[in-house]
């Protein structure tokens, strides 16, 4: 899977393919290919999940954010 991001050309839409993929797959100009398309998901909680990495484990965030709370009280 890549991800793109769709560019305007004239009235139409396109996407440029990244030369990475380009020699993976081997493409030439002029072929034809099949692009499977999947729209961003509606629940934005669903792409978020995963997607962020932290430096702390979580328990400990958890705990800070707790504490920082507890301390504007």
């Amino acid at each position: 899977m890549i991800r793109c991001k769709t560019k305007q050309w004239g009235s139409s839409i396109g996407i440029v393919l990244p030369k990475k993929i380009v020699h993976q797959h081997n493409l030439k100009p002029h072929e034809d290919i099949v692009i499977e398309i999947k729209g961003k998901s509606a629940n934005v909680l669903k792409e978020l999940f995963g997607s962020m990495k932290f430096s702390k484990p979580t328990q400990r965030l958890l705990k800070e954010a707790r504490e920082e709370l507890e301390s504007k009280r």
